[in-house]
């Protein structure tokens, strides 16, 4: 692969950005969304679904090259499963608690993702990966130690099982040596379009214009395209030059939820998600100068 020009690392890097500041809106607009977690998880993945599938159609020769091999692998399966369950927790946990500890609590994800390589993918244990668990544990103390006064715990439990999911869904596309892992992003928005049929009919929500406006700009801008955006970026710069323009999405999700909604993160959220986000990046420093390759941010 030829080295990547100036011109090349510059639309690289605002690509990364760009996908970021998309992906930071999603707790706002989750909050301002009045109804049920599960049909807004459901209705945001069938439009990114059909915008996956017309941005494959219009950009690539062909499509679904390579999809009869994907079907035929487990970790397939797996993680189309576990991206899936990552993305519906991602928003039941927004509505139960601040969207400041679902986004850090969900940023610890990377950590997760190498101790499960360990499990896995019989990966030795490095030592950049002990410092950050340490870290990250420690974080998590501290924000669960906040929850606990707040009445906020479930949510925040399901917070951390969406880090915790995403990390196995990273695992199990890097299985995929031989497959296209974005057939695994594609499948897990139909699971969760399926599974969200029954409260679409169950619920029969009454939305607003606004409602309807905001359910489309997720599943079209906020998950469709910074699929695309990160998938053009990820060629063009490094997993960790990646990694650290994605630190925006923890920093900005509440920041838009409090300018909108007046939503405050509370002290304990704000000192251990900061200690999470220094794990994450400092673990992956580590990493990348040992000649590890460094883990890359996720999409919601």
């Amino acid at each position: 692969m030829p080295y990547p020009t100036q011109r090349s690392l510059l639309f690289g890097r605002l690509a990364v950005l760009l996908c970021a500041l998309f992906w930071s809106t999603s707790g706002l607009f989750i909050k301002l969304i009045d109804a049920d977690p599960f049909f807004i998880a459901g209705a945001r993945s069938f439009i990114a679904a059909l915008t996956m599938i017309a941005a494959r159609c219009v950009f690539m020769r062909k499509p679904f090259r390579g999809i009869t091999l994907a079907l035929k692998t487990p970790a397939f399966w797996v993680s189309g499963v576990a991206y899936s369950a990552t993305m519906t927790a991602f928003v039941v946990a927004n509505k139960l608690t601040v969207s400041a500890n679902v986004i850090l609590l969900q940023y610890s994800a990377p950590v997760w993702a190498a101790l499960l390589s360990i499990v896995l993918l019989k990966e030795n244990p490095r030592k950049e990966n002990l410092i950050g668990l340490v870290l990250v544990l420690c974080g998590l103390f501290i924000i669960f130690h906040g929850s606990l006064a707040s009445a906020s715990l479930l949510g925040d439990v399901i917070a951390l099982l969406s880090g915790i999911t995403f990390a196995l869904n990273s695992v199990c596309m890097r299985m995929q040596k031989d497959a296209d892992p974005s057939y695994s992003l594609l499948l897990s928005n139909i699971i969760t379009a399926f599974f969200a049929l029954p409260f679409l009919f169950a619920g029969r929500p009454s939305l607003s214009m606004p409602a309807i406006g905001a359910i489309i700009f997720m599943g079209t801008i906020q998950i469709g395209v910074a699929s695309i955006l990160f998938a053009y970026g990820i060629k063009r710069v490094s997993a960790f030059a990646a990694l650290i323009i994605a630190c925006i999405e923890p920093v900005l999700n509440p920041v838009w939820v409090f300018a909108v909604t007046g939503e405050k993160p509370g002290l304990n959220a704000i000192t251990g998600g900061l200690i999470i986000v220094f794990a994450v990046v400092l673990s992956n420093t580590l990493k990348i100068k040992g000649g590890g390759a460094g883990s890359r941010p996720r999409s919601r």
